[in-house]
């Protein structure tokens, strides 16, 4: 499929409304069309095997009709398309899940063989395990961000960030970061932002990382995972794809691609709830803290003086739930879910500390989640302070937009 953008640039909301489906007049329809197939009919076994041949060398997407889909879909296709224009990058690559996407990753850099991966905590609770215990025969090596220069060997393969971090919203300074890694690649994990927000890649980033379960799908009814880089990076983490078999099922990159339409106007009016909880939160004698970016973003994240499991077996509006991204707000206690997988020395020297919940607003009015919120710290009894772990013990935050934006690192760390 070739949805080759126009040469008139055109604003992000445009671009999520039209990429990747720029041809469909031409076909005659509107919405995007749906393929299923597993297998496509080819009576010249001859072509097939010269195009399996140029797939297996260069990893670029066959010409013509698909092979077999595994190999590629041309409704997942559209979705790598409008993805890779959102993020500014020449491609993307699609997989099963946002943990899929990063294995793919890993094991292309390894295929070159550089198996060291130099991070930068906190990191998704899951990103974090699999860096640390070597399923894929990586080697890791958590530094600070001013470390990572320093934390660069010869095997070095990636430098990988979170921000904002998930779940303390902790930012770091892209272009900075970039400039530590000098030839090698940083990966930017742009879950929590979303292309609505940042553009790693225009940063100095050469991979951008999502887990399109979250905020591109946008409604909590699709698995998925996508890789924005250049071509070249792309054509390697296809074969990889090909070879391991994580693939993107067609229904998903049509819910995905759907999903891609509405995204800059859902985080808009997500993060401006976000916001305003988040101010709400900081002026709470309930709140020992509050954690909510610089950049914005639909996310927030609180320290409370009581029982934060009370909370979470008391709100009613908003649900009890792991991940994040929906049109529904969710909200979790990440020490025992999300990062429960991470040593506990290790989560709470990242600032995930025993106290810690982070929410996801949705699209439901402010009051009303407000109102929730309010009922559930009350019911958890957390009306005045008590002793804090050390890991959480720390001023509450300013009033205002930056009230309590991202912990400073050597208080978070």
């Amino acid at each position: 499929m070739n949805t080759d953008a126009s040469t008139t640039p055109r604003a992000l909301a445009t671009e999520a409304v039209h990429a990747g489906r720029e041809d469909l007049a031409a076909l005659g329809v509107h919405s995007v069309p749906l393929d299923l197939s597993t297998t496509y009919p080819s009576y010249d076994s001859r072509a097939e095997a010269a195009r399996i041949d140029a797939f297996a060398t260069t990893g670029a997407r066959p010409e013509g009709p698909p092979v077999y889909a595994r190999l590629d879909n041309p409704t997942t296709a559209r979705f790598e398309d409008g993805l890779a224009r959102l993020e500014g990058a020449e491609s993307a690559v699609a997989f099963a899940s946002g943990m899929a996407a990063l294995s793919a990753v890993l094991l292309a850099r390894a295929s070159a063989g550089l198996r060291h991966v130099v991070a930068v905590r906190p990191l998704y609770g899951c990103s974090d395990h699999l860096l640390n215990a070597g399923l894929l025969g990586t080697e890791v090596t958590f530094v600070e961000p001013d470390g990572i220069a320093d934390a660069i060997r010869p095997d070095t393969g990636l430098v990988m960030v979170e921000t904002p971090a998930n779940p303390t919203l902790a930012e770091v300074d892209i272009r900075a970061v970039a400039r530590s890694c000098g030839q090698v690649p940083l990966l930017v994990d742009n879950t929590f932002a979303t292309p609505v927000l940042q553009r790693p890649l225009e940063q100095g980033a050469a991979i951008v990382l999502h887990s399109a379960t979250k905020y591109l799908g946008g409604h909590g009814d699709v698995l998925g995972g996508v890789v924005a880089c250049d071509e070249e990076f792309a054509r390697t983490l296809r074969q990889v794809r090909f070879a391991t078999g994580g693939v993107l099922h067609p229904l998903a990159g049509y819910l995905l691609l759907r999903g891609l339409s509405t995204l800059p106007v859902r985080m808009r009016a997500q993060s401006a709830t976000a916001a305003e909880l988040a101010r709400r939160l900081a002026a709470d004698p309930r709140i020992a803290r509050v954690h909510y970016p610089k950049l914005g973003g639909a996310m927030v994240a609180f320290e409370v003086y009581g029982d934060p499991h009370a909370v979470i077996a008391g709100v009613r509006l908003i649900t009890p739930a792991v991940s994040l991204g929906s049109v529904d707000s969710l909200i979790q206690h990440p020490a025992s879910i999300s990062h429960r997988i991470v040593a506990e020395g290790d989560r709470r020297s990242a600032g995930v500390g025993d106290r810690l919940l982070r929410m996801s607003a949705g699209l439901e009015d402010v009051e009303d989640l407000w109102r929730d919120l309010c009922e559930a710290l009350s019911a958890a009894g957390a009306a005045r302070p008590v002793s804090l772990p050390a890991s959480a013990s720390v001023p509450r935050p300013a009033h205002g937009r930056d009230a309590g934006a991202r912990p400073q690192r050597s208080a978070a760390r």
